[in-house]
């Protein structure tokens, strides 16, 4: 139980206690002067009657609050949700184009790697063809001067 129930279960004993410690005086008709007549009733009935009207205005009052409460609850819960999904979406979008970043980037990656590869083979055959013909020139070199020294 939360301390307000806690003390309104209190006051709401205290007023009974006093009320039975007192009911004499509250059941004693009295006049009640009114525009138009004269009244007599007890004390205690026209208290109650009060009361009564009071917790009813009272009631009636935090029955409206609550119920605009909850309205405004509802309506901010509703801006949040949309918000959130909102915020989601973008979310989504940035992860989207950020995919498509990244492919893109590797995609360019993959075409300048194969230009090198193929730049690099190029090079290589022609090393290779380079060195073959030095080979070749340096065995004809080597075989002229081995016929020459021969005759």
């Amino acid at each position: 139980m939360s301390i307000r129930t806690i003390a309104l279960i209190v006051v709401g004993v205290l007023a009974a206690i006093f009320l039975i410690l007192n009911w004499s005086v509250f059941a004693q008709p009295a006049s009640f002067y009114f525009v138009v007549g004269t009244i007599s009733v007890p004390v205690g009935l026209v208290m109650l009657g009060l009361i009564a009207l009071v917790t009813l205005g009272y009631a009636i009052f935090l029955g409206i609050w609550q119920s605009r409460l909850l309205m405004d609850y509802r309506r901010q819960s509703k801006e949040l949700q949309a918000q959130r999904s909102l915020a989601d979406d973008a979310e989504a979008s940035r992860f989207t184009a950020l995919t498509a970043l990244v492919k893109e980037e590797m995609a360019k990656q993959d075409a300048r790697l194969e230009a090198a590869f193929t730049a690099l083979r190029n090079e290589l055959k022609d090393t290779e063809h380079s060195i073959a013909a030095t080979l070749g020139e340096m065995d004809d070199r080597q075989r002229r001067l081995n016929g020459e020294t021969m005759l």
